[in-house]
């Protein structure tokens, strides 16, 4: 009997939305995970360190991290990580992005900083010139998009009137979201990166149906707008140079799986579809992440080729430029936006420049919150037993005088 329980359980079809309760645990739960090790990766990023020992250090807090989340239980977990290629060292003053995410059952969250590696000129924490202009134009370009994702009209306040009127406003067009954030990022000389595109994040998926696509040098659009019950990948990407990007030839380390099927011919391409499917589902994954690394390089051509998987190209600015990436994973509810997995907030007080933003409509959109304050209930103290008790006799003697 008990059996026929857990079969009729299995068949029963489960809410996976924001409607349920247990699916912004499992967000929150994995982007716990991500913040802990964002945090500690970031302490290992220092000039002269080599980039793969930093990645492969991070790819084991994740995976110690993951395996101490819902012990005993049959959901799926997993991580995922970007990075730079393998080969290259930190420089004193570079300018590098982290990014790395997690998944318990399916609910995926990314998150990724931009830092400044540490030298002599800036170690007491101090960012200036045109480092700071990056990273202020990425930071407050990334506060303007957030703020243009909330939905008309749900943190209206006033009458009903007012604000069945404000939810009546059509939400900003994805040309008219470009040209607002091209105001900003050209306040500190910079450009946005063209496609830079955020995501609809859904149960294994990191790709869903609708995105916003910022400065898309080839006319492609996005497609859908934010609404409640929504969980996005929101990216943004600026560029100290032109914002125009080119593929690089540093042969590519970052796959996802495709929902594509193929007849794979070679037992290692076989191999390493059947890792990937057991280890990683459909998020992505880094080859070093594989058992046998050597045979993944081989077997992964062919499942590239059939379009099984996915590769990541290795891009970057066209001039050589640095770029400043942020990515925040968002989950829009009723009361508003919530950052569910962000980069740290930095310290405005350490960056140095002479420039600012100084377009109105811009600097009102960056005055509005994302979300609607949450009030703190009011509960009454209880007054301890004894105190409770005298107090009570004391109006007993005064209704007897009485």
């Amino acid at each position: 009997m008990a059996d026929k329980k857990d079969d009729k359980k299995e068949t029963e079809e489960v809410d996976y939305t924001l409607n349920n309760p247990d699916t912004l645990t499992k967000y929150k739960s994995a982007a716990q995970i991500s913040h802990k090790v964002l945090e500690a990766v970031t302490a290992l990023c220092a000039a002269g360190e080599k980039i793969v020992t930093i990645c492969e250090r991070g790819d084991k807090l994740l995976e110690d991290e993951i395996a101490k989340v819902y012990r005993g239980k049959k959901i799926s977990k997993g991580k995922h990580a970007r990075h730079k290629p393998a080969a290259t060292t930190l420089k004193e003053g570079e300018a590098i992005k982290i990014q790395l995410g997690a998944q318990i059952d399916g609910f995926g969250t990314i998150v990724c900083d931009t830092i400044i590696i540490p030298s002599a000129e800036n170690k007491d924490g101090t960012i200036k010139d045109r480092d700071a202009d990056l990273l202020l134009a990425t930071y407050y370009a990334n506060e303007l998009l957030l703020r243009l994702m909330v939905p008309p009209g749900l943190l209206a306040t006033g009458t009903d009137e007012e604000k069945a009127k404000a939810a009546k406003i059509k939400a900003p067009t994805q040309s008219k979201i470009t040209s607002l954030l091209e105001k900003v990022v050209k306040s500190y000389d910079c450009n946005l990166v063209e496609h830079t595109t955020s995501w609809q994040f859904e149960r294994n998926e990191i790709e869903g149906k609708k995105k916003i696509i910022l400065a898309p040098g080839d006319g492609t659009k996005g497609d859908g707008t934010p609404e409640v019950g929504d969980v996005w990948g929101v990216e943004m990407g600026v560029s100290l140079g032109s914002g125009k990007i080119k593929t690089f030839e540093n042969r590519p380390t970052l796959h996802r799986r495709t929902t594509l099927t193929y007849a794979l011919k070679r037992p290692s391409s076989k191999k390493v579809l059947n890792e990937v499917v057991k280890k990683f589902g459909v998020f992505p994954f880094s080859l070093r992440q594989l058992e046998d690394e050597r045979d993944a390089k081989v077997g992964v051509v062919e499942c590239v080729r059939g379009n099984v998987f996915r590769q990541y190209e290795v891009v970057g600015d066209k001039d050589g430029e640095a770029v400043g990436r942020l990515l925040t994973t968002i989950a829009i509810t009723k009361n508003g936006l919530q950052k569910i997995a962000a980069p740290p907030a930095p310290d405005l007080s350490k960056f140095k420049t002479d420039k600012k933003i100084t377009d109105e409509e811009v600097l009102k959109i960056l005055e509005q919150p994302l979300a609607k304050e949450s009030k703190p209930k009011n509960k009454k103290k209880k007054k301890p037993a004894k105190k409770a008790a005298a107090a009570a006799d004391d109006d007993e003697e005064s209704s007897d005088d009485e």
